[in-house]
């Protein structure tokens, strides 16, 4: 079968940026956010066999001192992550590490996240020539402006021209 017109004339470019676009302290601030909803949590904390019932039943939340069911913090290191990947490791590499994870404030249904990451630190790789190894700290935020988690990740990242 010939492939359609359209798919000759797609023009293949590369996702992502590159370890020599990493330079300590470059701030850069993640697509639009992302409400979670109710939904959402209830579905991840059940197929992730997480079973706190303060994520999924109201009434112990409230009981525990929450206004509603929080969100599942794994679900909103997620959400936080995900923003972050096109802008800092959709270049290719392996994902390294996470560290310094802190939740700083519960999320709840209909919150809108938001997140930024500053470039922390960037080396060439001591086993790879045509790699180096970047590190972030990545925060996310609520709709208020007021910070939610923050951690440090790194990733090993392809060079543009090794």
């Amino acid at each position: 079968m010939e492939e359609p017109e359209f798919v000759k004339k797609a023009v293949l470019r590369p996702k992502g940026n590159r370890y020599e676009d990493f330079e300590p302290g470059r701030v850069f601030h993640h697509h639009w956010g992302r409400t979670i909803s109710q939904a959402e949590n209830a579905i991840f904390t059940t197929l992730t066999l997480h079973f706190n019932p303060q994520y999924t039943n109201v009434e112990f939340a409230k009981a525990m001192g929450h206004r509603d069911t929080p969100v599942n913090p794994l679900l909103v290191f997620n959400t936080i992550f995900g923003m972050s990947v096109e802008d800092l490791s959709e270049g290719g590499g392996p994902f390294l590490s996470v560290d310094e994870l802190i939740y700083h404030k519960p999320v709840y249904p209909g919150d809108t996240i938001f997140a930024k990451s500053t470039v922390v630190d960037r080396r060439p790789s001591g086993s790879n020539p045509k790699m180096g190894i970047a590190k972030w700290h990545t925060q996310g935020f609520n709709q208020h402006g007021e910070l939610v988690c923050d951690f440090k990740r790194s990733n090993l990242i392809n060079k543009r021209n090794p």
